[in-house]
């Protein structure tokens, strides 16, 4: 696989997994009661510290919808930012590449506590799960690193 093309896998996967965040996002907060995804019951909620789906719905929308967004464009335009070399900690990769593995580990971690606080699993707790792997694979391929690397 040449590289571009396995950057557009990398940039693709982030983008899919940044606009279903977004959008999940952006309806848990506005509507915190859950109703507007398809009727998602608060008292799934009961196990959690939340009360409603309003403090998920922001750490969704930024953490899984915007962050793989922004990455997405800094993988394609390579922007210099200082305050994310601060937490780059592969020193001899581009930090996007870093953020790129980062966001799979943060999907992973919101997935099991996702599940820990409703006490069960869904279809879409799985998916996103295994979702995790490709970003990570993809991420760690050759071509990619070579693409990255400083």
């Amino acid at each position: 696989m040449n590289p571009t093309t396995a950057r557009n896998i990398l940039i693709s996967l982030l983008i899919f997994l940044g606009l279903g965040a977004l959008g999940g996002g952006a309806l848990l907060i506005i509507s915190p009661s859950g109703k507007l995804l398809g009727g998602l019951p608060l008292s799934i909620l009961d196990h959690s510290p939340f009360h409603n789906f309003f403090v998920p719905g922001i750490i969704l929308f930024l953490v899984l919808g915007l962050i793989p967004c922004l990455l997405a464009v800094a993988l394609i335009k390579k922007p210099a930012n200082k305050f994310a070399e601060h937490f780059n900690f592969f020193k001899d990769m581009y930090w996007g590449w870093s953020f790129s593995i980062y966001i799979a580990f943060a999907l992973i971690i919101w997935i099991q506590v996702e599940t820990i606080f409703i006490q069960g699993v869904g279809w879409l707790q799985t998916f996103y799960m295994l979702y995790a792997i490709p970003i990570i694979f993809v991420a760690l391929l050759p071509q990619i690193r070579t693409l990255y690397k400083k």
